[in-house]
C-alpha cells in the first residue's frame, strides 16, 4: 500500500472515530443561543451579547454571569432566560435550567425556537402549541402544585 493511501485511510478512520460523517444522534443540548429582539433594554442587550459570545467560546460560567445580568436588567426578556437555561444545562444544573426554560416559554408564547426546543420538551407535559389570546402563563409556575412540567401534577401524575 502506498504511503498516501495509508494516510488517507488514517484521516477517514480518525474522522469516523471522532464523529464526523456520522450523525446517528443529534446533540441533546442545542448549540444556538438566541439574539435579543428590537427594543431590548441597552444594559440587558450588552449582557446578552457578551453572554452569547462567552457561550460560543464554551465559557459556561462566564456566560451564566452575563445572562443573569441580562435577566436582572430586563426580567421579561425571554431570550435571556432561554440562553441562561442553555448555559446552566451545560454546567449540569438541570433544575435551575428547567426553571428558566419554563420562564422563557411563559414570556414568549409565540417564539417557536423556545417552544420547539428539545430542552423544553424534555421536561414533559408541554402543550403542543402556546395558548393564544391570553395573558395567563402558558406553563405553570415552578413549585407548589397544579399541573405542569417535570412531574409537578398535570396529566399522568
Amino acid at each position: 500500500m502506498h504511503v498516501a493511501s495509508i494516510g488517507l485511510l488514517l484521516v477517514i478512520a480518525g474522522s469516523l472515530a471522532s464523529g464526523y460523517g456520522c450523525s446517528s444522534r443529534p446533540d441533546p443540548m442545542p448549540q444556538r443561543v438566541l439574539e435579543a429582539p428590537r427594543g431590548t433594554d441597552p444594559t440587558a442587550l450588552q449582557s446578552l451579547n457578551t453572554g452569547n459570545q462567552r457561550f460560543s467560546e464554551g465559557q459556561w460560567e462566564a456566560a451564566i454571569v452575563e445572562f443573569e445580568q441580562a435577566v436582572r436588567a430586563q426580567p421579561e426578556l425571554a431570550e435571556a432566560h432561554y440562553n441562561l437555561a442553555l448555559a446552566l444545562e451545560r454546567l449540569g444544573d438541570p433544575e435551575r435550567a428547567r426553571q428558566h426554560y419554563i420562564q422563557a416559554a411563559n414570556l414568549a408564547p409565540g417564539n417557536k425556537v423556545i417552544w420547539d426546543s428539545p430542552p423544553l420538551r424534555r421536561y414533559g407535559n408541554v402543550p403542543d402549541k402556546p395558548r393564544e389570546n391570553t395573558t395567563a402563563p402558558v406553563l405553570p409556575g415552578i413549585g407548589g402544585g397544579g399541573g405542569g412540567l417535570g412531574g409537578y401534577g398535570g396529566v399522568g401524575s
